[in-house]
């Protein structure tokens, strides 16, 4: 399966190896395809540089040390064509996720919960922790 997974989810993996969301990227990462978006990797050197520039380097580091697929997020995207979502900032990471025909997304961000689309199918990490801790019962 290919699993997309959004800017906060990176980024809670980075600064968080030992939590909940570090234990469903692991696990994606173990069973499936990641699919990670240029502009998710733009957002997080961005949010690194603004909010934990102590930790900077800890982003390069994780990149390099796991598997993942780079989708390059087009440059222009015609907002007519795709769901709309509250914060206009959050389009290109929906299209990165639909055109890189992933199955599943994962994210944190609140503004995707009301996005209806066939696929991907958009999870918090919390609801794919349900689902895979389910299966391992």
């Amino acid at each position: 399966m290919r699993i997309f997974v959004d800017t906060n989810i990176v980024i809670s993996s980075i600064l968080f190896p030992k939590g909940k969301v570090a234990s469903v990227f692991s696990y994606i990462l173990d069973n499936h395809t990641v699919i990670i978006s240029s502009y998710t990797i733009e957002e997080c050197k961005e949010v690194f540089k603004r909010k934990f520039p102590e930790d900077g380097k800890k982003l390069n580091k994780f990149l390099k040390s796991i598997k993942y697929e780079l989708y390059k997020t087009p440059k222009k995207i015609d907002e007519s064509k795709y769901p709309t979502i509250r914060d206009i900032k959050d389009l290109p990471i929906l299209v990165s996720a639909i055109l890189s025909d992933s199955d599943v997304m994962i994210t944190g961000d609140k503004d995707f919960d009301e996005i209806k689309i066939d696929k991907p199918l958009i999870f918090t990490p919390n609801k794919y922790y349900e689902l895979i801790d389910r299966k391992s019962n």
